[in-house]
């Protein structure tokens, strides 16, 4: 890899920032409050315009882009805390006495999961045999 790729990588360039800031202030209580104010002001208004169709579409219209642009901070968030969780625990895999069979083991198939799983079960199986 390049070094201006790896550098980019590395970086967290403008929509990573602007999703870590999106995510807290989205994910706060006072968005929260805001949220119900914002239902509150909806059944407040909606008998002042007789629940009409056009203001069932402006109220909804507005609801469902704020949702479809949350959806994406939120799934870079948990994005990027996925990676953050797998370095993590590669790198306690790699300092510690564990196997280094299962540092990346997120970039494996399903069925290269399974045989690791199963190896983990047998072990949760003799654990619970012994415990009791």
């Amino acid at each position: 890899m390049s070094q201006t790729s790896a550098n980019s990588k590395n970086s967290p360039g403008w929509f990573n920032l602007f999703a870590a800031h999106a995510a807290r202030v989205v994910g706060s209580p006072y968005a929260f409050i805001l949220a119900l104010a914002s239902i509150a002001l909806w059944l407040i208004l909606g008998p002042r315009f007789h629940w009409s169709n056009s203001w069932q579409l402006v109220v909804n219209s507005l609801t469902n882009g704020v949702t479809y642009l949350v959806v994406f901070i939120i799934q870079n968030s948990q994005n990027r805390d996925s990676e953050a969780i797998n370095l993590k625990l590669n790198e306690l895999i790699a300092a510690g006495q564990a196997s280094n069979e299962l540092i990346n083991v997120e970039n494996l198939s399903d069925s290269q999961i399974d045989a690791p799983y199963g190896k983990y079960e047998s072990i949760r199986g003799e654990w619970e045999r012994r415990r009791k």
